[in-house]
Order: structure tokens, then C-alpha cells, then sequence
């Protein structure tokens, strides 16, 4: 490997600091990368939680203490997964100690954290900031924005894009941070997950104009650390029906965001069809995607027609894997952090990126206005 050497630190290390950690293991499996990462330093309040990175031999720093992470000048990159409400002290904090940042969604509990950060970095000229989102990363995903943007849909008539699983179908299942508004925010589970329904929508261009919310607080209280109920405050679902345009013309853009959605695990979906074609991907079947045409059907005629077309594995940087593999999860993180890593350097010419700072504020702004239509019954414009 012959890439620009980058320190990497992560600060939280829960589910998404190890898996992030498991994927810089798995460079070598990236073609020519510009970019050779290595994981130097991890931070967590909860000294049990740095065990897992001591197996790690190039970490060098563990610390619960997240100043000590950013003065390390071995750390030029720190990925940040923690709650919501500490979103803004360490992403500010991570951008005025100089180092780029890939942060966590939702950039901030609320839209007025975002704004800090986005002051923060504006307020730095040289900062580097995305914000995490791995499921446009799947090569079906990939296809199906180069599908939107190569012109085959024509007019749009609709596009639905949504994030769908059943973490909290259980009603047992303990009260934590998530399930909290003080902690997760007025947003709840579109601050936790939303940003996975509206990186695609908006880097397509697709600027709702006004939208109509739909929010489920399903489960109103959960076990508390003893057994006895407590209130569980936070919107479980949430589906936004919004007006944008494509091309001019307005279309119906739908997302939906759920914790409990029966029958799904962890389901990014996506599809937008027009006029002359269309296009359909879901994590469900990670190696399909739908393609609709108009097609001459031998002693029939010209008719419409669904066509099934398997992916494989290649996705925003090439890879080792082979191309009729399937790919997964774990691969969908490898090439955000490869786009992240390739952008940070200057090499990821006209790839697909991670959400900017600018896309994660915006997101704020339409949780806010989702949430008062929601209550008010209305269409809402979000502010701008």
C-alpha cells in the first residue's frame, strides 16, 4: 500500500466504533487506494468498552478522557459515535483541534446544535466534515443513482425512499438513550435513523418544497434499569410525504423511517419511476436490482416490463472481491469510508460522497417541519 498515511481516532466505542475499526482491517481489499488508514487512538467514557480495541496492535492511545484523543498529533482523522445530545461539544471541539471528522448522525440533537457545528467549521476554513450514512454504499444503490441521474426516468411521477427495521418490536425491551427525548431528541427515531432515507434524495437534488409528517409513538414506556415502566418518549416511526422536483417538474417524494416495522432487520429501500423508466433496489436482496422498460415481447408487442439485473460486488472504489459476489453490510462501510478517506485527500473526483454538513443541517429543518405538520395537520414548508 502506497496511499497518503492517515491516523485515524474514533471517539465511542460501541457497535459502530468496532465495526468501523473491523472495516480499516479490511483495507488491503480496496484497489489503489489514495488513502492508507490506521486506527492509532479510541475514546470512550466506559474504560470496559476499550478492551475490544487491545487486540488491535496499531492502536496506540486508549483514553476516556476525548481531549487527550484530539491533542494526539498522531490523529488526523476521528469518527465520532456517541449520543445525540454530546453531538455538538465534540464535533465542535474535533474541528477547532484541526482534525477532519466523519461525524455520526443526526449531526446534532437538534437544528440549532447543527448550526453550531456548521458555524464551527465555516469558522475553520481548512476543517474537513461528512456525516456517516453506509446504505447508499450498496452497488445497487450505486446503480440506481446512476440510473436516476443518466436522464431514463423522463418525466418522474414518484420516488420512496426508506430505512426499515423492528429493534423495538419488543415491548420488553429495556428503556436506553434512544428511547429518550433529552437524549435522542424531539426527532427521535428521525434523528437516529433519518439521515439514512435522505442522503440519496438529496444528493439527487431532491429538495422537498413542502412535506406533510406522519408520526407513530408506539410504545409510550419501557422497563427502566429496575423493571418498573418508565415513559419511552421518542416518535417509533415516521413517514414524510413531501413535494420536490426533478428536472423542473414536481413530483411525490415519500420517506419512511421505523423502529418497528414487523417483519424487517435493518432494510434500506429505494425506488423512483417516470414516464420512460424506472429503477428499484432493496438491501433485502442486495444483489438485485429492478429496471422498468418498455420492451418488445416477441408475438405480443411492445409492452412494460419489470426487468431483474444482479449487481455484484463493485460499488463507489474497486475492490479485490470479485464482481458477481454479493456484497453486504460491512462492505457498504469499507467504501463510505474509502469515498470519505478518497474525498478527504482530493481523489474521489465525481464518486458518490458522504452526506456534507450542509445536507445534515437541512435534514434538522425537515424533521422540524415534518413534526409540526404532524401536529398541525398541514402541509409545512421547511424553513430555509
Amino acid at each position: 500500500m502506497t496511499g497518503k498515511k492517515i491516523g485515524i481516532g474514533i471517539i465511542g466505542g460501541g457497535l459502530m466504533g468496532r465495526e468501523i475499526a473491523a472495516a480499516l482491517r479490511r483495507w488491503p481489499a480496496l484497489i489503489d487506494h489514495p488513502a492508507e488508514p490506521e486506527l492509532v487512538a479510541v475514546c470512550d467514557i466506559n474504560p470496559a468498552a476499550l478492551s475490544f480495541f487491545e487486540r488491535i496492535d496499531t492502536v496506540q492511545l486508549t483514553t476516556t478522557d476525548h481531549h487527550e484523543l484530539l491533542a494526539d498529533p498522531r490523529v488526523d482523522v476521528v469518527y465520532i459515535a456517541v449520543r445525540h445530545d454530546l453531538h455538538e461539544r465534540l464535533y465542535v471541539d474535533t474541528v477547532r483541534a484541526g482534525k477532519a471528522l466523519l461525524a455520526e448522525k443526526p449531526f446534532g440533537i437538534d437544528g440549532a446544535a447543527a448550526d453550531a457545528v456548521v458555524a464551527a467549521i465555516d469558522e475553520t476554513p481548512e476543517s474537513f466534515v461528512r456525516v456517516s450514512s453506509e446504505m447508499p454504499f450498496f452497488p445497487g444503490a450505486q446503480w440506481a443513482v446512476d440510473y436516476v441521474r443518466s436522464g431514463a426516468l423522463g418525466r418522474i411521477v414518484e420516488a420512496k425512499c426508506t430505512f426499515l427495521h423492528a429493534s423495538d418490536i419488543d415491548v420488553n425491551k429495556p428503556l436506553n438513550w434512544k428511547r429518550q427525548k433529552q437524549f435522542c431528541g424531539e426527532a427521535g427515531v428521525l434523528n437516529d435513523l433519518g439521515m439514512h432515507t435522505w442522503h440519496v434524495p438529496l444528493r439527487l437534488g431532491w429538495t422537498p418544497e413542502k412535506v406533510v409528517g406522519i408520526l407513530q409513538d408506539v410504545v409510550t414506556e419501557r422497563p427502566g434499569p429496575d423493571g418498573t415502566p418508565q415513559p419511552c418518549d421518542t416518535w417509533d416511526n415516521a413517514v414524510i410525504h413531501s413535494w420536490a422536483r426533478h428536472d423542473g417538474a414536481p413530483f411525490p417524494l415519500t420517506t419512511e423511517t421505523k423502529r418497528i416495522a414487523p417483519g424487517q432487520k435493518n432494510t434500506w429501500e429505494f425506488e423512483a419511476i417516470g414516464m420512460s423508466g424506472g429503477v428499484r433496489f432493496s438491501t433485502k436482496n442486495p444483489k438485485q436490482v429492478e429496471v422498468f422498460a418498455f420492451i418488445d415481447v416477441p408475438g405480443v408487442g411492445r409492452e412494460q416490463s419489470w426487468q431483474q439485473i444482479d449487481a455484484g460486488s463493485q460499488s463507489v472504489w474497486p475492490t479485490v472481491t470479485g464482481p458477481n459476489f454479493e456484497s453486504g453490510f460491512s462492505d457498504a462501510i469499507l467504501q463510505m469510508w474509502a469515498a470519505f478517506l478518497a474525498e478527504y485527500v482530493g481523489e474521489l473526483g465525481d464518486g458518490f460522497g458522504c452526506v456534507r454538513p450542509d445536507e445534515a443541517a437541512l435534514t434538522h429543518r425537515l424533521f422540524a417541519a415534518a413534526i409540526a405538520s404532524h401536529e398541525n395537520g398541514t402541509f409545512v414548508t421547511p424553513e430555509a
